[in-house]
């Protein structure tokens, strides 16, 4: 086993991303991973977040005495809302705290939540924890994800090595052989959309070129299915913004909106003819250039909804928008 922990990086050296899995059974095997971890980067003048659990968070502001003034705590319950929230939550902490010189790097402890997950939740957060590898990897970055095998089911503990490039252990790092990287390695990553059970009938309509009419049919049909009034805008936002990009890049002005009620959630899918430029199932979660023209629409999307699934295939393209009831 080689050391491959994350050094300080050099003034001159470019931002990159360290993204590390920390497997752990014990109060004691988390401390010895992460008190170090914290110390040594207020030490080094970086900024250092610790998002884990109650229990954790107690644990660290003991260990850490005094220096636990200067760590950020959150708890992650509060901190795991959706995946996009979540990662627009983090590209706007790293990006605060290393404008202007601030700091040269943000250490982030990021233990993700899986209690209470559904399967679709529980995939979706596999994959956000996939995708910041291509979303932070220029960023100046260093986040350990902790993985609790006490509480976990092993699928979760064994996707993590799948999502993480190094895993931590004893004050060493080393490559993770099962690493799936999610912009090389897509066909691991990509995942078919599955039929859901409509509760009751499903709102169709087909569209062309004039989204005023698609925002009309959706906040009627999101009114219809009992979604409050708040969470309707934000999926008429949504849907137009979808379609847009599916009347931009897609084979011809025309596509689908299907609208149905599936238990707790409002499920909206956005089908157009041809693949959708870019990458396929991450779009919308690489951070847009703020002085770009392209980009913007999708992570706002993914801002907005709960969850957002993209299924590319041969001669058709769907985006699957998901909103709670509540």
């Amino acid at each position: 086993m080689s050391t491959l922990a994350a050094p300080h990086p050099h003034r001159d050296s470019p931002p990159h991303l360290t993204h590390q899995g920390l497997i752990y059974g014990s109060d004691e095997a988390f401390l010895t991973e992460m008190t170090p971890f914290c110390l040594d980067g207020l030490e080094a003048d970086d900024a250092v977040l610790a998002v884990t659990t109650e229990h954790n968070i107690g644990l660290l502001r003991q260990t850490l005495g005094d220096a636990a003034r200067e760590v950020g705590f959150v708890d992650a319950d509060d901190w795991y809302d959706t995946p996009g929230r979540t990662l627009g939550a983090y590209y706007r902490y790293v990006e605060q705290r290393t404008t202007g010189g601030r700091h040269r790097q943000v250490r982030v402890i990021g233990e993700p939540v899986w209690h209470g997950r559904d399967p679709l939740e529980t995939a979706e957060w596999t994959r956000y924890e996939s995708v910041i590898n291509v979303a932070f990897a220029l960023c100046p970055a260093w986040i350990v994800c902790p993985y609790d095998t006490r509480a976990l089911p092993d699928d979760v503990v064994a996707d993590a090595r799948r999502t993480h490039p190094e895993l931590v252990s004893g004050h060493s790092a080393w490559a993770s052989h099962h690493y799936a990287a999610p912009d090389t390695d897509r066909g691991i990553w990509q995942r078919r959309l599955q039929p859901v059970p409509a509760d009751g009938k499903e709102a169709v309509m087909r569209f062309g070129d004039d989204l005023t009419v698609v925002r009309a049919f959706v906040a009627q049909a999101a009114h219809t299915l009992g979604l409050p009034s708040d969470r309707a805008r934000r999926l008429v936002f949504a849907v137009n913004e979808v379609a847009t990009n599916a009347l931009q890049y897609g084979d011809g002005n025309q596509g689908q909106v299907t609208l149905r009620r599936c238990g707790h959630r409002v499920v909206c899918d956005v089908t157009n003819p041809g693949r959708a430029a870019g990458p396929d199932w991450y779009m919308g979660y690489l951070p847009p250039d703020p002085v770009g023209q392209r980009g913007h629409g999708l992570w706002a999307v993914r801002q907005l909804c709960d969850l957002m699934e993209v299924d590319t295939r041969p001669g058709e393209t769907t985006v699957r928008l998901h909103l709670a009831m509540a």
